[in-house]
């Protein structure tokens, strides 16, 4: 059974949050890292997002070290968990609260269970988040998890209103249309009562699988240094929410092909689904794909056509529009495959590109069926929104 333990945490002294935080670097641009940099000289990209040379990752340690001393981060005093809520307006222009906590998640190999992944991954050739581990001896940015535990959500809602009753100080930073708070959790009894409740149940790695695989590489790391088991090495930074449909926000990863004609990739989605001509997309499209039970087929001279699955086509596979891709496309040799969620982006580069295929998000059903059969689902099947906050919390792996 997993264990979110609390740690004393690193956090930012100054209270403008939105100047010395970012969003995680895997969604960055260098423009948008360059930006982040201007903002102020603590900003977390100087350590998140080393120079790409032969001594970036000491420089971004130093950095990070030198922060630690003059007093731009400062360390709690007693362990903590930290509550983080995130408050925004979804895709259907719904207003929308996240609420979960940080703390310390074991990182278990995924066959001993209690932590679990929800999707296969690409392959990365780059060590470049386990060398800044090593560099830096600290978690900068969180996994998500997702836990099986009812009840969860209100759980910590209670906890939330219980801690600033008791004269507990939240702090936080909006950007984007998106309100980030956090509140650290010192306090035993209510440490012990969210540790108990997520305890009995699973949690499903929803983003942040590659993070989590540098964990469990560092771990055994110091394990072979003579690293004794059940110290921090064992366990990462991580954000757990509850596994329900009020606390999830999730867009589509839409398939974005290459190395093959447009006739051809057209062709091979023949076989397995109906095509009729559709309307030029629209943000209302994807609620419309969703209502229709289609995907739909760009090209690159930007026609639309409706991808209607054939009666018997996906018999004995997942009701997933990535493993019917998969299905339909299988035998393509050449066929190469990039991902994208922002159908703005989609929309302006298709005329590069084979075709493109919109997809419709995963359903909380399909993923929670995935954690409790043991499925995975294939690559970036889900996108978790928004973001979490990197530098909120900082969690050092030196003791």
């Amino acid at each position: 059974m997993p264990e979110l333990k609390p740690f004393r945490a690193w956090r930012y002294s100054s209270p403008g949050l939105v100047d010395v935080t970012a969003p995680p670097y895997d969604v960055l641009s260098p423009a948008e890292v360059a930006a982040y940099g201007a903002r102020d000289p603590h900003n977390i990209v100087h350590v998140d997002v080393p120079p790409q040379t032969t001594a970036g990752y000491e420089t971004a340690a130093a950095t990070l070290r030198r922060w630690m001393a003059d007093g731009a981060l400062v360390r709690d005093a007693k362990p903590s968990l930290t509550l983080y809520r995130l408050s925004f307006t979804d895709a259907t222009g719904a207003a929308r609260k996240t609420l979960g906590v940080m703390g310390a998640l074991p990182a278990t190999d995924y066959g001993a269970g209690a932590v679990l992944p929800h999707e296969n991954v690409t392959a990365k050739a780059s060590t470049d988040r386990l060398d800044l581990t090593r560099a830096t001896n600290a978690n900068l940015s969180p996994v998500w998890g997702l836990s099986l535990a009812a009840g969860l959500a209100d759980a910590l809602a209670t906890a939330w209103d219980e801690a600033l009753a008791s004269g507990a100080n939240a702090m936080g930073l909006t950007e984007d249309g998106v309100t980030h708070d956090v509140m650290p959790i010192a306090d035993p009894t209510a440490i012990a009562a969210i540790e108990a409740l997520l305890a009995p149940a699973d949690v499903l790695i929803a983003d942040g699988h590659h993070r989590y695989g540098v964990a469990q590489r560092y771990r055994d790391e110091k394990h072979a240094a003579g690293g004794a088991p059940g110290g921090p090495a064992d366990f990462t930074l991580a954000f757990v929410n509850e596994l329900v449909d009020d606390q999830l926000s999730i867009e589509a990863i839409h398939r974005v092909y290459d190395g093959v004609t447009s006739e051809t990739l057209r062709d091979a989605l023949a076989r397995c689904f109906d095509l009729s001509n559709a309307p030029a997309p629209t943000p209302a499209t994807l609620a419309e794909m969703k209502r229709l039970g289609r995907l739909v087929l760009l090209s690159p001279d930007g026609s639309a056509t409706w991808l209607t699955p054939k009666p018997h086509a996906f018999d004995g596979i997942r009701a997933l529009d990535g493993a019917w891709l998969e299905h339909a496309l299988t035998g393509l040799a050449d066929l190469t495959v990039e991902y994208q969620h922002d159908l703005e982006h989609v929309m302006a580069d298709l005329s590069n590109h084979s075709g493109t295929v919109l997809i419709r998000p995963t359903s909380i059903e399909e993923i929670r069926r995935t954690a409790t059969e043991g499925l995975l689902m294939p690559p970036k099947s889900t996108f978790f929104t928004p973001k979490l906050r990197t530098g909120l919390v900082i969690r050092g792996l030196g003791e």
